[in-house]
């Protein structure tokens, strides 16, 4: 593929040392490694072993702050990207498994306690612990702050009741970070708070596992009398809907990097296979419609990479709110990805639609990200609030 996007000035040398060699450590891996996960029970088994190898290869250290393991101080969005962008490009479940470590740890590094942190952190650094995040639920999707899951006090602790559904590692998560209503009192997000849950707890049950297009971990939990300790609570009460928001906009640039990955991919394939399937006495790719939908992907593909390394950046150089820009980059990253691929399978004629191809499946593995860390709906409304309210600051004297 063309990675001559790693010489664009959002970057430091650091970061095309690291796409590099991510991607030579990625070839390097047996081929039978690459996307054969078929159902629930081969990617359960698939996603353990794409977070043992990266811990051993040291990639998930990028997913937490230093002074718990990690490979920087902080978690820094470039680093999530160019390796997000390269191990998605490579296999789906190799990016799943490496950014659900960082979104099911994040509330832990943002606001769980020194102790917390260094019985977790490290073990997630190493591989050793699989993480989860678990806010979503039956009736509170898009809409988080709707979330019914109650956390009543107890003695020397808290006890979790409801239902959290569309759980990412649901069913093999060492420890679940569950946001609960604490207040039901107080208004909407101001009543939540969150808390670690070690899987192993009494009370958490995995009432249903999810079958799903693009397979991967996913589950249903049932919380029944599930205590935990006041320990194990996760910044202050009522703070947590604020936490999961933090840690969803720390991640939510680098899903624009998954999907540009799955994006070039797929652009590399739909070159190659132009280049040569022969057509009418030459090549698919001699043929003038052919070469119009390859200019077109190419496009949408630098143009995703760009909408997402801006992002990236100014989220790593500067201070501010980011919200706008990084939902722009997810919903445009995600948009002109899905279409890319389109592209690469049309072009592919029936061998796309063939279970088992490259495109096949990146069609199956891009849909998702449409949706997940909120949908492309939700991001459209986010660029505009962001735009109406810079507008109203500069109009008002």
């Amino acid at each position: 593929m063309n990675l001559s996007h790693l010489d664009w000035p959002f970057f430091e040398e650091r970061h095309r040392d690291l796409a590099k060699a991510v991607r030579e450590w990625l070839a390097a891996l047996p081929a039978e490694d690459r996307g054969t996960a078929n159902g629930p029970t081969s990617a359960d088994a698939a996603c353990r072993e794409w977070v043992r190898r990266l811990g051993v290869a040291g990639y998930l250290r990028y997913c937490v702050p230093a002074g718990w393991g990690g490979a920087l101080e902080t978690v820094e969005s470039r680093s999530l990207c160019v390796l997000r962008e390269a191990l998605a490009a490579h296999d789906a479940l190799a990016d799943f498994a490496f950014a659900m470590q960082g979104l099911g740890s994040g509330a832990i590094s943002l606001g769980g306690s020194d102790a917390l942190r260094t019985e977790w952190l490290p073990k997630v650094a190493r591989g050793e612990a699989i993480a989860a995040f678990a806010l979503s639920e039956p009736d509170a999707g898009s809409d988080a702050a709707a979330l019914r899951t109650t956390a009543s006090p107890v003695s020397n602790g808290w006890r979790l009741d409801g239902t959290k559904t569309w759980i990412s590692n649901g069913g093999i998560a060492d420890f679940y970070c569950v946001f609960a209503r604490t207040d039901p009192a107080a208004p909407a997000a101001r009543g939540i708070s969150a808390f670690l849950v070690a899987a192993d707890t009494p009370g958490l049950v995995i009432s249903e596992r999810i079958g799903v297009m693009s397979p991967h971990p996913l589950a249903t939990i049932t919380f029944d009398g599930c205590v935990v300790p006041d320990a194990n609570c996760l910044g202050g009460p009522g703070e947590g809907f604020a936490l999961a928001m933090r840690t969803l906009d720390i991640f939510r640039v680098s899903v624009g990097a998954a999907a540009t990955g799955f994006a070039r991919r797929a652009l590399a394939e739909a070159l190659g296979h132009a280049s040569t399937r022969e057509m009418f006495g030459s090549t698919l790719g001699t043929q003038p419609l052919a070469q119009a939908m390859l200019g077109d992907m190419a496009t949408d593909v630098d143009a995703a990479a760009l909408l997402t390394y801006r992002a990236a950046w100014q989220r790593d150089t500067q201070s501010g709110r980011m919200t706008g820009v990084a939902a722009m980059a997810k919903l445009g990253a995600t948009e002109l990805a899905q279409r890319v691929i389109d592209h690469a399978l049309q072009l592919h004629g029936a061998r796309g639609v063939r279970v088992g191809e490259i495109v096949e499946r990146l069609y199956r593995d891009i849909r998702a990200l449409r949706i997940y860390e909120g949908a492309t709906e939700v991001q459209r409304m986010l660029v505009g609030r962001e735009m109406l309210k810079a507008t109203e600051q500069r109009l008002t004297p």
